[in-house]
């Protein structure tokens, strides 16, 4: 864990969380080391699962605390949508709200060990999805989540009793009071408006004696013990998680409790299962019936008998046949309900006592409430030891959906492990938007390099040719290789900054622009912290001239700083003559066959390349009809002259 222990005052900075929810926030966790473990692990979703707080507010309070770099890091617009558009890109291969959460708070870093880790991780996840049935992962991991913790459900059938008040307060403070009513010395006839009341007992001194529905606990029982409910819903509410969770494992072929866990939930359901009593006493009535039918069918009476059957209405051969045959009946009863009860009277066919066939069932059902309540004590103390085992193997799939995600990301972008040193070199570079249709279309990888001793450059060239897109491959691949992610470029060296700034020419010309410009980047220049520059025609803000003496001054100050900079410009001829610069040119060597710019894409360095006006023209000229196609025309003669 971090030396740094987020508390009470730093969840105060944070807009719209005042004392109450700050605390709030420190009791659910458990206090400040929790929230700091949790904000050092981006765990959105147990943020989120503290009453108030939204997704968003949760990835807001992580990122605050976290010292939320982008604001430091990336400056100008164009370089805040650099790092969008890759956030973006990323998010369309997450398949769990974790791991959309996880990906929004990765942000650019500057610790070299922590990016060279987390590249290192992202090479093993895209060359691990080479060998996986991906298609069946990611139908599985779209039905993954954290697992709910359920509310609790109030019932009032069951009771807590106590005769202790401490024992009391602790019932009271375990939240048990949310589960069933807790009763404190009640009047004995209260207890039985419940069918099961769990006597947690310091002294035994209730009488409870003849209650066949009490179960005895001893004070200072777990949670679990007095209520089981309290671990078992969490396992019945999460079941269908738990299910895929346990397929998942398996197609992976990592370890797991699911299959214990499954074993004691299945357990559990089968001894849930009740006897009926009243269907018991009726099938052995009948077949009792059947039997006093038989054996009475059988007897042979003398006259004297059958005088004192017309006399009393029964006989000694009679009276032993409903003794025996009653008597099958009571234990084969016994046996099948585990209960020693009769409720069959005496007559042809039997009668059933309803009376005692209502006590047998009192009895029955108290029993099995105490037999299923074992059970199900017994299933929440092994349940409550696999839990924290479960919780890890959720938290690894989650944290292995993230891991997919960047995997397949630099799988479809072709992205390569940059390498970290003092110097950008690109061997083999593509803008992210270019690397799909590589395959479909004519398109340049580019190389491209500067070093502390050519820092800075001027980027030169065609129209069209791609200086813009140069910047913004250059912008991707530092911001991508400092959020710890691989690049898109076949080999690449790369430098850390503190900032990257990427500004582009600005719409308007007014005065407003130039001075904003320059208060800007002059605060720009004069920082201490190490830069990467690129400027997009800045020129156009002013005056051509004026621009020369800018953009010249500026770059004598980046030259002798541990700053780079590329600045796409028009003027390099008249910038060289002010000071001492590199130029790189992109240019354009004539028109295809369709009139399209052939341009080789990686810059020549050293070298001003012309912008080609002349070729564009052609092009326009001849993709043209009519009045617009003179036009054209007319401005070609005059470059011939």
């Amino acid at each position: 864990m971090s030396s740094t222990i987020f508390g009470r005052e730093d969840l105060k900075k944070i807009k719209g969380i005042g004392d109450k929810l700050a605390d709030k926030i420190l009791k659910e966790l458990g206090g400040e080391e929790e929230l700091t473990r949790l904000v050092e692990n981006r765990e959105v979703d147990r943020l989120t699962r503290i009453d108030g707080i939204s997704q968003r507010k949760a990835i807001e309070i992580i990122s605050n605390l976290l010292g939320n770099p982008l604001p430091h890091f990336l400056k100008g617009e164009w370089a805040r949508r650099s790092y969008e558009d890759i956030i973006d890109k990323i998010l369309s291969y997450a398949n769990t709200q974790y791991s959309r959460n996880r990906i929004l708070l990765l942000y650019p870093r500057k610790d070299p060990k922590w990016i060279k880790k987390h590249v290192q991780m992202v090479m093993d996840s895209k060359k691990m999805i080479k060998r996986l049935p991906m298609k069946k992962i990611r139908k599985l991991l779209k039905n993954m989540k954290a697992p709910e913790e359920p509310k609790p459900k109030f019932n009032p059938t069951r009771a807590i009793l106590t005769e202790d008040e401490a024992e009391y307060e602790r019932l009271i403070k375990m939240g048990l009071n949310k589960h069933h009513p807790i009763l404190i010395n009640p009047n004995p006839i209260e207890l039985k408006e419940y069918e099961l009341i769990v006597y947690v007992y310091s002294e035994g001194l209730f009488e409870i004696e003849g209650a066949h529905n009490i179960i005895m606990v001893p004070a200072g029982a777990e949670k679990h013990q007095i209520a089981p409910e309290t671990v078992l819903d969490y396992f019945k509410e999460n079941n269908k998680l738990l299910k895929n969770l346990l397929v998942l494992r398996r197609l992976l072929g990592w370890d797991t409790v699911l299959d214990e866990i499954m074993s004691i939930l299945e357990e559990l359901e089968r001894s849930e299962t009740t006897q009926d009593i009243d269907k018991i006493v009726n099938t052995i009535k009948s077949e009792a019936d059947k039997k006093l039918e038989k054996h009475i069918k059988k007897i042979n009476l003398k006259g004297e008998e059958i005088l004192k059957l017309l006399d009393e209405g029964t006989t000694n051969k009679i009276d032993k046949i409903f003794e025996k045959v009653m008597k099958e009946a009571k234990e084969k009863l016994k046996k099948e309900t585990k209960i020693d009860f009769n409720p069959y009277i005496r007559s042809y066919p039997l009668k059933i006592d309803e009376k005692e066939l209502k006590r047998a069932e009192e009895i029955k059902f108290s029993k099995e409430i105490i037999k299923t309540f074992d059970k199900k004590v017994e299933a929440a103390e092994k349940l409550s030891k696999l839990k924290p085992q479960l919780e890890k193997e959720i938290k690894e799939i989650l944290e292995f959906d993230y891991k997919l995600a960047l995997g397949c990301f630099a799988a479809k972008y072709k992205l390569e492990k940059p390498q970290i040193t003092n110097k950008i070199e690109l061997k083999g570079a593509l803008h992210l938007n270019l690397i799909p249709k590589e395959d479909k279309e004519d398109i340049q990888r580019i190389n491209y390099q500067l070093n502390n001793q050519e820092n800075i450059s001027l980027l030169t060239g065609a129209n069209s040719g791609g200086k813009t897109t140069l910047l913004e491959t250059i912008a991707q691949t530092i911001i991508l290789a400092q959020m710890g992610l691989p690049v898109p470029a076949k080999k690449a060296q790369i430098k850390i900054f503190d900032e990257i700034h990427l500004h582009s020419k600005e719409k308007t010309l007014d005065a407003g622009e130039f001075e904003s410009f320059l208060r800007r980047f002059t605060s720009t220049i004069i920082s201490k912290k190490q830069k990467l520059i690129l400027l997009d025609e800045i020129e156009a803000i002013t005056e051509l001239e004026a621009a020369v003496k800018i953009l010249s001054t500026f770059i004598e100050l980046i030259k002798d700083s541990e700053s780079y900079a590329i600045i796409v410009t028009h003027m390099a001829r008249e910038i060289t003559k002010e000071v001492n610069v590199r130029i790189d040119g992109i240019e354009a060597k004539g028109l295809d066959e369709n009139y399209n710019l052939i341009v080789n894409r990686t810059p020549k360095m050293n070298y001003l390349a012309k912008s080609t006006p002349e070729l564009i023209l052609k092009m326009l000229h001849q993709k043209s009809k009519g009045k617009t196609k003179k036009i054209y025309a007319k401005i070609l003669q005059k470059f011939k002259k």
